[in-house]
């Protein structure tokens, strides 16, 4: 199963391809899991293999219901004592800064359906009756760009890079792919199936705590069912994703604080059409509450803000200023798109006016940015059998 995986997607790490791996084999038990860990399949920009990622998984998980847009309310009622293995494609549609108030319910539902017992109800029925319905079930959810905060704190998350030069994967063509990929989900079906009572009955040692223990426990569960390699490598890809993840957040959390500061410091300055990087800089830096004073060995400086910037498509760019004065910038328009993704609160909240021109730059520099937004196997019979091959898929 996990080399055939591989063959179709580059995934970031050996340990998202176990990881990987072991999320497909856990919905075939869903019944028997007390939690329903997400798979969180994100990418910076298109071309990653996203979406390959989910066509491999709807050949290979329990009962896929594959969809782009579709509203709670389906969700809602296709959820059921054996749930689906929901696979979300396009969630930047779903949850960007655009996203109707659907999005909001289908977040919730998302988030409760992680844990066991946790309904949503409904008026239903045409005596407008209080009814339950099920919100559990194992979803994959991918997307161009983060994904909420909430989600993926329940998620098993995989952050997809476009392919380097020499990694090759198989042509993915459904009528080729798909009996292969069906033949192995079957073989996982009839080797799980009879195991998921005693699967409901397992208390593995996790080397993680609290809610990630909760989302890679089903990952472990069938690690140590399938025995061999399969529990050292999964608890294995649970630290090194769980650790990766909590830098990420550690990080993400710098960068949103920095642009929320750089709105401030545009916001002080009357909002001008751009402001020079060492103004910049020395305006985020004196900010006694903020961070950029004690930023790397020295402080923050114009290397370190750069590089902070770069996953927004923000950079510096030569601008003429007043009195034919120039020097290295930055553009408010270019930071909008960012503001609207991470921090949409700063725009709702300023008033409808234009930038003003106070200590603002007469005319560009040839050259200045364009002012619109940023441009190994599982076995297939239960462990420990006395007779005849160990099988593996």
């Amino acid at each position: 199963m996990k080399s055939t995986i591989g063959k179709y997607v580059v995934l970031p790490s050996e340990e998202a391809l176990t990881a990987v791996t072991l999320w497909v084999a856990a919905t075939h038990i869903q019944t028997a899991l007390q939690h329903a860990p997400r798979l969180a399949v994100m990418s910076p920009t298109k071309g990653c293999g996203k979406s390959r990622v989910l066509d491999v998984l709807y050949e290979t998980v329990h009962d896929p219901m594959m969809t782009v847009n579709t509203s709670p309310a389906v969700i809602f009622r296709t959820i059921g004592k054996i749930p689906p293995t929901l696979l979300v494609d396009e969630a930047d549609t779903i949850f960007g800064p655009k996203a109707s108030g659907d999005s909001e319910i289908l977040r919730g539902l998302l988030n409760a359906g992680h844990q066991r017992n946790r309904p949503a109800w409904r008026i239903s029925g045409p005596e407008h009756k209080p009814t339950p319905f099920p919100t559990f079930a194992m979803a994959a959810i991918a997307g161009i760009g983060d994904l909420p905060d909430t989600i993926t704190d329940r998620s098993v998350v995989l952050r997809m890079q476009k392919r380097k030069p020499g990694e090759k994967v198989a042509p993915f063509r459904t009528r080729y792919a798909a009996p292969e990929l069906n033949a192995l989900r079957d073989r996982l079906a009839a080797w799980l199936g009879p195991l998921r009572s005693t699967a409901a009955r397992m208390v593995p040692s996790m080397p993680v705590e609290d809610r990630a223990a909760d989302t890679w426990e089903p990952l472990v569960i069938v690690a140590e069912l399938a025995g061999g390699q399969w529990p050292a490598q999964a608890r294995a890809a649970c630290v090194a994703m769980t650790r990766h993840e909590a830098a990420q957040d550690e990080q993400t959390s710098l960068k949103t604080r920095l642009l929320r500061d750089i709105h401030r410091v545009f916001e002080r300055a009357n909002n001008p059409e751009a402001l020079p990087t060492l103004d910049l800089v020395s305006a985020l830096i004196q900010d006694a509450d903020a961070p950029w004073s004690e930023h790397g060995a020295k402080g923050l400086n114009a290397y370190h803000l750069s590089n902070l910037l770069r996953d927004f498509g923000i950079s510096p760019a030569n601008y003429r200023f007043e009195q034919g004065r120039q020097a290295k910038a930055y553009v408010r328009n270019r930071f909008l798109d960012a503001w609207a993704r991470h921090c949409p609160d700063l725009l709702q909240a300023e008033p409808p006016s234009q930038p003003t021109q106070s200590g603002a730059p007469a005319s560009p520099a040839l050259g200045k940015p364009p002012t619109g937004g940023p441009v190994g196997g599982l076995p297939v019979g239960p462990p420990g059998r006395p007779a005849g091959p160990r099988r593996t898929l």
